[in-house]
């Protein structure tokens, strides 16, 4: 699920019918892997001492399942998110319930069943939900009249509500209940972002894309400080707030307020912005336990693919940079020779901790048409795994479903070296589409797959990782 990238957009169109700042710059490589940023493709985590794993099927039938979520109720309850706008309960033994908990799909903007970044991208329970029954959903409706620029029209409606679980039935959701707490109209279809969890502090984060289109750069997209790359969003926080991650409190405001705390808060920015200089954060998570730091999978456009360690107010880069490297919005395809190491505000682009080639990247090594974050392990069944950050690959090309399941010990600053998880019974791939991962309260983690590109069929699984037999 990725901001469709410059190359790979041509496929799915297809198939679908400032001087002072250059001062300081950064040398940056040819286009290529960093070799430090990967163990052998070979080696896979059991080469480690890891102990083998494997994947149990929880559910299936789902059409595009892109997440799951665990409720914070102490019935053992897990949420899975259906792209088509459907949210499915399984119970405490995994049984999916044949009726869903809700179903937004008239809520949605029109999906195209081949390849779409939009629908219901996101779900979040309240930490206090077995009291107050409030969860919190992302989802895509259609576009409000209007448009970025004159000729232009908005794509749709990114929407972040509330709901109410209902009084009478704790397996329904209150349909009734929507409290609408956040509307973007988005200029175009991809690079939604979409997660929506709740920190260890009780407030609320939302990943939000930079808009959409290529580079940055289309309508809707302004004008920054960096005129080599003529925009945009990632790197503007002010005008709007795309490509960013968003934290605010639900429990106070109408129809929210924002923590007195976060970076932007009486400075000559939007005050809902954590961090900025984000391209298409998909996927994030908090570790639950230990250090409790923010995780996110940051798509990017056709050379490199990216997992940051977020920290509040920093500045990942976009579309200054894409990875470790030097973005050229010119010649997306190649690298410029250098760039700023720091931007208008006098912030440090921070760098990530793991980059990974994109499909359409020529150099050797492991590529993805997609990044997905995951998250830390931190549950029991799989001695080794513990504090290891398992995230993947959504595919490794457009029309072949063979997403990679990877590991990663945190170790500070970047780049960290990952492996290719030992599974025994996908020795070789997922042989599927890696569309999203999930936590149960126990720390355990599950994925979410597909054997189809775009929300469409029912080849949707829900796996947990578990030891292998």
């Amino acid at each position: 699920m990725k901001g469709v990238q410059q190359t790979n957009i041509v496929l799915v169109a297809a198939l679908f019918s400032t001087s002072m700042l250059l001062q300081n710059c950064k040398k940056t490589e040819t286009v290529s892997q960093n070799p430090s940023i990967e163990s052998s493709a070979s080696n896979k985590a059991n080469g480690n001492n890891f102990k083998e794993a494997d994947l149990k099927l929880i559910a299936d039938n789902f059409v595009s399942p892109i997440g799951l979520v665990a409720i914070p109720d102490n019935t053992h309850r897990l949420a899975v998110i259906d792209q088509i706008g459907k949210i499915w309960l399984l119970d405490a033994i995994g049984n999916k319930m044949a009726t869903p908990f809700m179903d937004v799909s008239a809520k949605l903007v029109p999906l195209s069943p081949f390849y779409d970044e939009r629908g219901l991208l996101g779900l979040a329970f309240h930490p206090d939900y077995k009291t107050n029954g409030k969860f919190y959903i992302y989802y895509t409706a259609p576009r409000r009249e209007g448009g970025p620029q004159p000729g232009s029209l908005w794509n749709n409606l990114s929407v972040i509500s509330e709901f109410k679980v209902s009084a009478s039935n704790p397996n329904l959701a209150d349909m009734n209940s929507e409290r609408r707490l956040l509307q973007l109209d988005d200029p175009q279809a991809n690079h939604n972002g979409g997660t929506v969890a709740f920190g260890p502090d009780g407030y609320l984060y939302i990943s939000i894309g930079d808009g959409g289109g290529a580079n940055d750069v289309a309508p809707g997209h302004v004008a920054d400080w960096y005129p080599v790359n003529a925009g945009g969003n990632g790197q503007d926080i002010e005008a709007n707030l795309f490509g960013n991650i968003l934290r605010i409190d639900v429990n106070s405001g109408n129809p929210y307020a924002i923590p007195q705390d976060n970076p932007f808060v009486n400075k000559p920015a939007m005050d809902d912005i954590y961090p900025y200089g984000l391209r298409n954060p998909f996927r994030f998570s908090f570790d639950m336990s230990g250090s409790r730091k923010l995780y996110a999978g940051d798509a990017g456009q056709i050379l490199y693919e990216e997992i940051d360690v977020i920290e509040k107010g920093g500045n990942y880069g976009w579309n200054v940079k894409e990875g470790f490297h030097c973005f050229n919005a010119a010649a997306p395809s190649t690298v410029l020779p250098d760039c700023p190491e720091v931007d208008n505000f006098g912030n440090k682009l921070i760098d990530p901790v793991i980059e990974i080639l994109n499909t359409a990247n020529p150099a050797p090594g492991r590529h993805a048409l997609t990044v997905i974050g995951g998250n830390v392990y931190r549950g029991h069944d799989i001695p080794g795994f513990q504090g290891k950050y398992i995230f993947g690959t959504f595919s490794q090309s457009a029309t072949t479903p063979n997403g990679e399941l990877l590991i990663a010990q945190p170790s500070g600053a970047g780049p960290w070296n990952y492996q290719e998880v030992s599974l025994a019974s996908f020795p070789n791939d997922l042989g599927q589409f890696l569309k999203g991962f999930g936590q149960d309260l126990e720390g355990e983690i599950y994925l979410t797959t597909s054997s189809r590109l775009g929300p469409d069929g029912t080849t949707g699984k829900i796996y947990k990782l578990v030891l292998a037999e």
